[in-house]
């Protein structure tokens, strides 16, 4: 009988390795960016912005950049094909450098995100060069207390949260031809842990919007009809 593969390798060490050191450089940020007697609240969203920004500007802009420029002359197994050619394919799985590394391990789990999928593609052309560069913005917005932070959050939050329904709906109607569920790894951390955080900490921050923004809207409308009664008066 075949040995069956090793679970966790060198690549998946360095992946997650990767992954959390982005996170450790969030935290570090906040640490000399923002004010002492900032609250914790604040300094969390702070935290997850930053972490955002990199996540997008770094992970995710290497999945684009391998995307394009890694390819073989062989038939893809993509459908449809980058650029139309289904002699030449293209992604991450076809490079060896150290970020392809970590999109070829996470292909382990998503198998789109090895050859390049054009929906997927599309869907990391807008997180990566509108997304990043956004959630750079509210990091400084958080640090400055300015309070269109909440309305840029509440943006960024909702097309955080469209982008995984784009990512995952199809699969889920089609059957999740590409999605590789039976390994426990795969579907629990890979897929459902760290594609969550992008479900409940957007949620998290559109429910924090609501409660900052409608009350606002609301005492804005009082003193305007305040303000229209006194001239009648």
């Amino acid at each position: 009988m075949a040995a069956e593969p090793t679970l966790i390798s060198a690549t998946t060490v360095w992946s997650l390795f990767f992954t959390v050191l982005l996170l450790a450089a969030a935290y570090g940020l906040s640490r000399t960016a923002l004010p002492r007697a900032v609250s914790q609240k604040e300094r969390a969203m702070y935290i997850w912005h930053v972490f955002d920004a990199l996540t997008h500007l770094i992970l995710e802009a290497s999945f684009l950049y391998y995307s394009f420029f890694a390819s073989s002359p062989t038939h893809s197994s993509a459908v449809p094909t980058l650029w139309g050619n289904p002699a030449i394919s293209y992604g991450a799985k076809f490079s060896d450098a150290p970020l392809a590394k970590l999109w070829q391990e996470y292909a382990k789990a998503d198998i789109r995100w090895g050859e390049a999928d054009v929906g997927t593609v599309c869907i990391e052309l807008i997180t990566v060069f509108l997304g990043g560069p956004l959630a750079v913005w509210i990091t400084e917005m958080i640090r400055k207390g300015e309070g269109r932070r909440w309305f840029w959050m509440s943006v960024l939050a909702t097309a955080e949260i469209y982008g995984g329904w784009m990512t995952f709906g199809p699969e889920w109607l089609s059957g999740n031809h590409n999605l590789v569920t039976g390994n426990w790894m795969y579907k629990w951390l890979y897929l459902i842990f760290f594609n969550g955080l992008w479900v409940v900490i957007p949620g998290w921050l559109l429910v924090e919007a609501y409660y900052e923004m409608v009350p606002a809207v609301e005492l804005m409308q009082r003193i305007d009809v305040t303000e229209e009664e006194k001239k009648v008066n």
